[in-house]
């Protein structure tokens, strides 16, 4: 069996203090990079680490009420210095790295900010995954999904030698038709870039984090590595962050979970793709995927969250969120 269809991944929490401007960047890009070095060589005598993933906000949360504020204290270009420190890491360990998200701006969508994921490997960034469902009404950066004339996949996916990869980012997950995106793409590890707050998070009775994650991974025999915020209350109020960071097999099992609590932790475990695909290939039940009747799912070709004001070219705000998502339940055909 190929080294690189098994292998190690690592679920990386991290614990900053919130920061109010991109001059914090370089430090925590240097913290999560000896994070890095720390995976690979501690776990070195059980395996080769060759996938590593970042929470949500490890560089930076959308603190600030504005787009203005984002883009003006926060947000940064992507590819820049940072990536390319990702990139020489890659190379050197041999590992592919889904950072934590960025607030990114880009020239070609003006006005418009983005929670941004990026996957870098040995040979340099390999995609982007901006939040298609950012957290709402709270979160004021745009998805692609209200900007006009995005030319770009909503959901990519990398093949890769390490297998197929997709992302998706924290709230994404609530929504099992985005992750089954990723699945009908190939995706074989499922990656979520998490800041997944209390109460709804590795615990009971409201522990939705576990819950959404086996579930995700079983309905879509695929792999999911899952990285979760880890702040404490204090660094990131107004919420706690439970972390509990883990790692699932494509049939809902877990093999791997950080005890719930804040603060930075290294959840290993081993994917085997060539498992995976040769379940894929055998099972005739259970084959969620195989057996899909996609013909029958109308709703999805209706409109019901059109978009916020980004959609109409405005900036976004929470007030206008809102306003979208009351129209939006209008729309909901409720009994």
């Amino acid at each position: 069996m190929s080294s690189s269809l098994r292998y190690l991944a690592a679920a990386i929490q991290t614990d900053f203090p919130n920061p109010a401007t991109r001059d914090d960047l370089p430090d925590r890009v240097g913290r999560m990079l000896a994070m890095i070095d720390q995976a690979a060589l501690g776990y070195a005598p059980f395996g080769d680490v060759r996938l590593v993933v970042f929470p949500e906000f490890a560089h930076a949360a959308p603190i600030y009420n504005t787009v203005a504020e984002l883009r003006d204290q926060l947000a940064v270009s992507l590819p820049n210095e940072q990536t390319e420190r990702y990139a020489r890491k890659a190379k050197e360990r041999n590992v592919f790295i889904q950072t934590g998200t960025f607030l990114e701006v880009d020239a070609k969508y003006p006005g418009h900010v983005f929670n941004t994921t990026c996957l870098i490997g040995p040979d340099g960034l390999l995609s982007k995954y901006r939040k298609v469902n950012p957290w709402i009404p709270w979160e004021v950066h745009s998805s692609p999904h209200d900007v006009p004339d995005y030319a770009e996949a909503y959901f990519p996916v990398v093949e890769t030698e390490i297998g197929c990869l997709g992302a998706a980012i924290c709230y994404d997950w609530l929504f099992p038709e985005a992750i089954r995106e990723l699945a009908l793409q190939g995706a074989e590890v499922l990656i979520r870039v998490s800041a997944y707050m209390d109460p709804w998070g590795a615990t009971p009775p409201m522990d939705w984090w576990t819950t959404v994650n086996r579930c995700r991974a079983l309905e879509n025999m695929a792999y999911v590595v899952a990285a979760n915020q880890g702040a404490r209350l204090e660094h990131y109020p107004p919420f706690s962050w439970p972390g509990g960071s883990m790692i699932v097999d494509y049939e809902g099992r877990l093999l791997a979970q950080a005890d719930p609590g804040p603060g930075e932790k290294i959840v290993i475990s081993a994917i085997d793709i060539a498992s995976l695909r040769a379940e894929r290939e055998r099972r005739m039940g259970h084959h969620l995927l195989g057996h899909l009747r996609t013909e029958t799912h109308r709703h999805g070709r209706a409109s019901i969250y059109a978009g916020g004001s980004a959609s109409l070219g405005r900036p976004l705000t929470i007030e206008g969120n809102n306003a979208a998502i009351a129209e939006a339940k209008k729309r909901w055909k409720q009994p």
